[in-house]
């Protein structure tokens, strides 16, 4: 079976839908975020603090092709890494790419007003959100298909989920 990449900006429940499908689905379930920091020994807002986000980006980007030639994995990445046009390649011939969304409201209260999400650290999050949204959209429009997950259950999510793959003539 192919992988099931789930991508979108934070909040919109990646992590949370990936680890429900990869249950529902008996297949491994790897989030690239756990694997970047496992790789550098601290986590990803001390990368940002430390290194800068062009180091996180090569650090992703080397974790994306050390997993991409495995199958039957729901893989949950990090929202800009489709951004690199060589990551999204990589991901895509091995897996059906999905776009978790949510409106900003929604992003907003799920990440809260801490500041471990480096690339939102201003002083107005929402401005901050709304701009990686508006950079981010045309990469989160190239995938195979997009789901809001505003208004909806982590079940009710990975439900959604199944049956576009199965539309789409995959088999689970």
């Amino acid at each position: 079976m192919k992988n099931i990449v789930l991508t979108g900006f934070m909040g919109t429940g990646k992590s949370s839908v990936g680890r429900r499908l990869a249950k529902e689905l008996n297949l491994k379930f790897i989030d690239t975020d756990d694997l970047i920091e496992k790789e550098a020994g601290i986590d990803i807002n001390e990368i940002f603090t430390k290194f800068g986000e062009g180091y996180f980006r090569l650090l992703e980007s080397k974790v994306v092709h050390e997993i991409s030639s495995n199958t039957n994995m729901v893989i949950a990445t990090g929202g800009g890494t489709i951004v690199n046009p060589l990551n999204f390649e990589i991901l895509k011939r091995n897996g059906t790419i999905i776009c978790l969304t949510a409106s900003i409201d929604a992003i907003f209260s799920r990440i809260g007003k801490g500041d471990e999400r480096p690339l939102i650290s201003k002083d107005d999050k929402r401005e901050a959100i709304s701009d990686l949204l508006k950079a981010r959209e045309p990469f989160y429009k190239k995938t195979d298909f997009i789901i809001d997950t505003t208004a909806k259950t982590i079940g009710e999510v990975v439900k959604e989920i199944k049956e576009k793959i199965l539309a789409m003539g995959d088999r689970l």
